[in-house]
């Protein structure tokens, strides 16, 4: 039986919300019917990668479920709709999506459940343990991705009590710190924002951060963190930006006792690749070449996952070769062990690492 996956980022409400995109559906059902609707989404979006069909076959137990808004600033047309340029409009935004994925639980229960708790966690296992079911529902854990949607660190802990667990505070730069194409370090609310988070018991996102508040977030925040979607930089020669980890920052995370999901996508895995070109020189071994890169650096298969950001900004076109939808994934595992992984590194870096830091750190 292949093992359970985990995949730590998926921008699920946004599209959601912003494309009308119904993931109770498969990758090509959907992709069907964007077809014939005429639908803007794959223009902008790519084809989808997603699906519940898809999420049964693929073994995907589990997924961390982003609030995402783009800034006004970085806004690329009046098809986007969300999009935020005060903390109060971040705010509402990020509630709608939240609530989305409250109404999809409740709307689809036997398909999706939110995830909380390390019982709500353990019911969705016991499910995916269960030999009789058929079909399985998929847990999602709400991670907050940039974190202008909380309009003052007093209000975390109401987001808390609404389900979010992970919160990233960057993506582009935020008051909080440096973000994607916006160097800078924490500012004086970001460090306030992590000491309250840390109280609570957040896990930190250091995904999008700056290279420099990263290393500082890594010296200051006491409580779980990770990377939720990011490769190594070192393995993209020529690459001058500060989205992807340097490897004092894997190295960081790593002794922190953290985990860094790959993302599975061309333009993470080639430094030369451009949206319209061919992905047929891109494969799944240049996806294990930067698990690899992270296990070799930690000296064992603890510290790598999976995070997809699929659907989050690219879609089928951008996707290694051999990928078709989510489900493909589990093709990563067989290239593993032909590098020497064996079934249990295969199944910790596929889910199971994700889980042991889930199962940790819920309440």
């Amino acid at each position: 039986m292949l093992p359970l996956l985990v995949d730590a980022h998926e921008d699920l409400a946004y599209n959601m919300l912003n494309f009308g995109r119904d993931y109770t559906r498969s990758a090509e059902e959907t992709r069907r019917f964007e077809s014939e609707s005429g639908s803007t989404a794959p223009e902008h979006y790519g084809q989808t990668l997603l699906g519940w069909p898809d999420y049964q076959r693929g073994r995907v137990a589990v997924i961390f479920s982003t609030l995402f808004v783009t800034p006004i600033r970085r806004r690329t047309g009046d098809w986007e709709k969300q999009v935020y340029a005060s903390p109060d409009q971040a705010h509402a935004l990020y509630r709608a999506q939240l609530d989305a994925y409250h109404r999809l639980a409740d709307e689809a229960p036997e398909a999706f459940r939110m995830i909380g708790s390390r019982l709500e966690l353990e019911s969705v296992l016991a499910h995916w343990a269960d030999p009789k079911s058929k079909s399985h529902p998929v847990g999602l854990v709400p991670l907050m991705e940039g974190a202008e949607g909380v309009r003052d660190p007093s209000e975390l802990e109401a987001w808390w009590e609404w389900g979010v667990r992970v919160i990233g505070p960057a993506w582009a730069g935020t008051r909080f710190c440096g973000g994607t194409r916006d160097p800078g370090p924490l500012t004086d609310e970001g460090r306030l924002l992590l000491r309250v988070m840390a109280d609570i018991g957040f896990t930190l996102d250091l995904s999008h951060m700056d290279e420099l508040s990263a290393r500082q977030a890594l010296d200051l925040y006491p409580g779980p963190l990770i990377a939720s979607h990011a490769n190594a930089a070192a393995l993209l020669p020529g690459y001058d930006g500060n989205r992807l980890l340097p490897d004092d920052v894997i190295q960081g995370i790593i002794e922190r006792d953290g985990i860094i999901g790959v993302v599975p996508f061309c333009r993470f895995l080639d430094n030369e690749w451009k949206f319209g070109q061919s992905r047929d020189n891109i494969s799944l071994e240049t996806v294990a070449a930067h698990v690899d890169r992270i296990c070799q650096m930690a000296g064992d298969a603890r510290h790598a996952g999976l995070g997809s950001d699929f659907d989050g900004g690219f879609g089928l076109s951008a996707a290694p070769a051999g990928v078709d939808t989510i489900a493909d994934l589990q093709k990563l595992g067989p290239v593993l062990k032909a590098k020497g992984y064996n079934d249990e590194q295969v199944a910790a870096v596929l889910g199971k690492n994700w889980l042991r830091h889930l199962q940790t750190f819920l309440p």
